[in-house]
């Protein structure tokens, strides 16, 4: 199948998945466990799909690369164990490595505190020509910070920046941002991994049960837990204010791996394949170079 016809398809398939206009958005319309017209049964199709995707996303990634133009980046944020780091390491498999960079972001550090809190999230930036992932992101002050008010204390910021409408604010900067990156030529692509409660508990005793899993598990992850609709409506109110034409949200069902993995992967294809990319031009000077070094190589003994 040729990459054209897989762009379209994937276009197809992510489009329920994608919220680019906000206002209306609930976070409830979404099932973590929707598979759209596939069933259990549909594994093996689901994996060939996903293959094909995998492949139409190498040869995009070439042509973006080469042609050193555009940047992707790409945002991934959800519940712990939701399945952001497979997701990542499944979807960008047949990626070569040197057009793409991962980042992950932990609590911010005492040098990323003395900072603005875009600051560390701008230096890591893809260039021209990457894909950049970010494994959370500057969202995580809408969120991890808005549930656990305790956290804004550290980051020391004058009294009279901290308002009751401070995230109304982080809202409005994070839209700018990313208008500013999409203006400077880096595509905006959001991922919402939306697990269940249910299978977050799942998961989490497999961690337990599971001694080659065990470190995957932190005893914060109970912790966190706790806050789950704190957590559903910061999600929700993240959505409903920074999901925009130019910088949407893909609010993906997570409850079943494979599933997440082949929206993932549809929704990067398809805006990988909207940017028009294509292997620069060679003019009559380097075509004139390339056909001397040939005769010089054919020459040889």
């Amino acid at each position: 199948m040729k990459t054209k016809e897989i762009v379209k398809r994937a276009g197809k398939f992510s489009k329920p998945f994608r919220i680019s206009d906000g206002s209306q958005f609930r976070l409830k319309d979404i099932d973590p466990d929707e598979t759209l017209e596939f069933d259990s049964e549909d594994k093996p199709r689901s994996k060939e799909m996903l293959a094909l995707g995998i492949e139409a996303l190498a040869e995009l990634q070439d042509m973006l690369y080469a042609q050193d133009t555009w940047a992707v980046l790409l945002i991934f944020q959800a519940m712990d164990a939701a399945g952001k780091d497979g997701t990542i390491k499944h979807v960008m498999s047949g990626i070569n490595p040197q057009g793409c960079q991962v980042v992950s972001f932990k609590a911010p550090s005492a040098q990323e505190l003395d900072h603005d809190y875009l600051w560390r999230c701008a230096v890591s930036l893809p260039e021209r020509g990457r894909i950049g992932i970010f494994n959370r992101s500057y969202y995580e002050e809408t969120l991890a910070v808005r549930v656990h008010p305790e956290f804004l204390e550290r980051q020391r910021l004058p009294s009279d920046v901290v308002t009751k409408d401070i995230w109304q604010d982080r809202f409005r900067d994070i839209r700018r941002f990313e208008r500013y990156l999409t203006r400077n030529g880096i595509v905006v692509r959001k991922f919402f991994l939306h697990v269940s409660r249910k299978e977050q508990k799942k998961r989490f005793l497999e961690r337990l049960e599971n001694p080659d899993k065990n470190w995957k598990f932190s005893a914060s992850d109970i912790k966190e837990r706790e806050h789950w609709d704190d957590y559903m409506q910061a999600y929700e109110d993240m959505i409903r204010n920074t999901a925009t034409k130019h910088a949407p949200w893909y609010v993906v069902p997570a409850d079943n791996k494979w599933f997440t993995r082949l929206v993932v992967a549809a929704a990067i294809v398809k805006t990988l394949g909207s940017l028009g990319l294509k292997y620069p031009e060679v003019g009559p000077e380097k075509l004139r170079a390339l056909a001397a070094a040939k005769k010089t190589l054919l020459a040889e003994k």
